[in-house]
């Protein structure tokens, strides 16, 4: 099975579907050809079609409903891309080099200790990062039941 992700003029990913192997074979190969199943699904449900690997293993990630396709863009390390990327969660937050993932100007959150993992959690506070770019993470108390 073949994953299949239709993007709007946007290159913003709508539509996520599932194509059968046995409509993607070339006739005159015998193989398995992305540009036959893309031209199978624009057939079938009109619009431009990417493949997307649901182990991760061709575009960066999965392509999930909202993510953006970006190819040739000169980024993450390498002169052009060809990823499904998920939208960027802050404007100070980057694309890591070499990956499909964004990342906080300051790194990863801090750890907690194993007595708060269960009350408290690090969320980030784009507003605290632009008035103070050393801070961003903020301990949050998670909410009772």
């Amino acid at each position: 099975m073949a994953h299949f992700a239709k993007l709007d003029e946007n290159n913003i990913v709508t539509q996520v579907i599932v194509v059968s192997n046995d409509d993607c074979i070339d006739p005159h190969t015998g193989q398995e050809d992305e540009l036959i199943r893309s031209a199978f699904c624009r057939k079938l449900l009109g619009g431009n079609w990417k493949q997307t690997s649901y182990n991760n293993n061709m575009r960066g990630n999965y392509a999930g409903i909202g993510y953006t396709y970006m190819s040739n863009v000169a980024t993450m390390g390498v002169a052009s891309t060809d990823i499904f990327i998920a939208q960027q969660p802050y404007p100070s937050w980057n694309v890591g080099v070499n990956t499909a993932q964004w990342y906080s100007p300051l790194g990863d959150a801090p750890t907690l200790s194993e007595s708060d993992q269960e009350t408290k959690y690090y969320a980030w506070n784009e507003d605290a990062y632009q008035a103070d770019n050393s801070t961003g993470w903020v301990l949050t108390t998670k909410p009772t039941d």
